[in-house]
This record gives structure tokens, C-alpha cells and sequence, in this order.
């Protein structure tokens, strides 16, 4: 990821993660009201109740707010795809996938107006690739090795294309939905 989109530092301490927590809070709201073009560090400052500074301390600029909010979904949704295979219960492809997809829907549910922002203004904002960002790695990696435990079930054969089929579909379907 290029080093204008990576925060400064992470936070450590309990305090420093719930500022954090705050700012982010703060940019999803003030991104939602004003979008892209009208959000800037200084509204999202204000809207936190913290200084320039401290917003500052974590994040170079705004661009690695959003960033970090990107980041912040795909954590909530890895979590989501972990807790449905690690469970013994479903246990077939079609299950797991349909759990998979319901988790995803009510993830994105839960801030629907942020995700449309996000959707629709990124044109705007320097698209990351997925494989740039750790988690969405570890959400391939996952993928992947679910449908490796079902591969007799699949069409195709290429582990890889299957994986790209299946999570650009499920993407694509959600956004679509919300």
C-alpha cells in the first residue's frame, strides 16, 4: 500500500484505540453527510471532538482515513467469514456459502449509506487493490481453502479462479443489494 494511505502509528494503549475508534466514527459520518469532496480533516476533527493534532498523530491525511475505514470493513468481514468455518455447523459448500453471504449482507447493512459513499465516490480516491490490504489477503486465503476442503463440487478445476468467481460475485450481489 502506497505510504500516504497508511496511518502514522497504531494505537497501543486502550485510550489511544477508542480515540481511534472516534475519529473513524467521525470520518464514516462526515464522509456519509458531505462525501468525498466535501469531508476534510478538519470536519472530521470536530465531528470526533479531538484536535487536528491528535487526528494527525494517527493519520497523515485523509485519504488514510478512508483507508483505514476500508480496512476497519474488511476486518468486521474476515470476522464474520471466520466465525461460519470454524463452526462444525454448516457443514456443506452451499451452506457455509449461504452463511457466508447473510453475514455479509448484515455487515453491510449496519452502515449502508457509508458503503454507497464509499462505492460510488472512490472513483475519486486512488482504488486500493485488494491483495494490497493484509486482511483481504487472509479473506482470498480463506476463500481458497474452503473451497479446496469441496474441490470434487467445483467448476472450475482452477482453485484461483474459482476463489476470484466466487468472492467477486458475492461482492458484487451485496453491493448491489445495499
Amino acid at each position: 500500500m502506497k505510504p500516504q494511505l497508511l496511518p502514522r502509528k497504531s494505537p497501543t494503549q486502550a485510550r489511544a484505540k477508542a480515540l481511534v475508534a472516534a475519529i473513524l466514527d467521525a470520518t464514516a459520518q462526515v464522509l456519509v453527510e458531505r462525501g468525498y469532496a466535501g469531508t476534510s480533516t478538519n470536519l472530521i476533527a470536530v465531528r470526533a471532538g479531538v484536535s487536528i493534532g491528535s487526528v494527525y498523530q494517527y493519520f497523515p491525511n485523509k485519504d488514510s482515513l478512508i483507508s483505514a475505514l476500508r480496512e476497519r470493513h474488511a476486518t468486521d468481514l474476515y470476522d464474520t467469514l471466520d466465525n461460519v468455518l470454524t463452526r462444525r455447523n454448516p457443514q456443506s459448500l452451499e451452506e457455509k456459502l449461504a452463511a457466508i453471504v447473510h453475514g455479509w449482507m448484515l455487515a453491510h447493512q449496519l452502515a449502508p449509506d457509508l458503503h454507497r459513499v464509499v462505492e460510488q465516490e472512490f472513483p475519486f480516491f486512488e482504488r486500493v487493490h485488494h491483495d494490497q490490504i493484509p486482511i483481504y489477503r487472509t479473506i482470498v486465503e480463506r476463500v481458497r481453502q474452503l473451497l479446496e476442503e469441496h474441490r470434487e463440487q467445483l467448476l472450475p478445476k482452477n482453485l484461483d479462479l474459482a476463489t476470484w468467481m466466487v468472492l467477486q460475485t458475492i461482492e458484487s450481489l451485496i453491493h448491489a443489494a445495499t
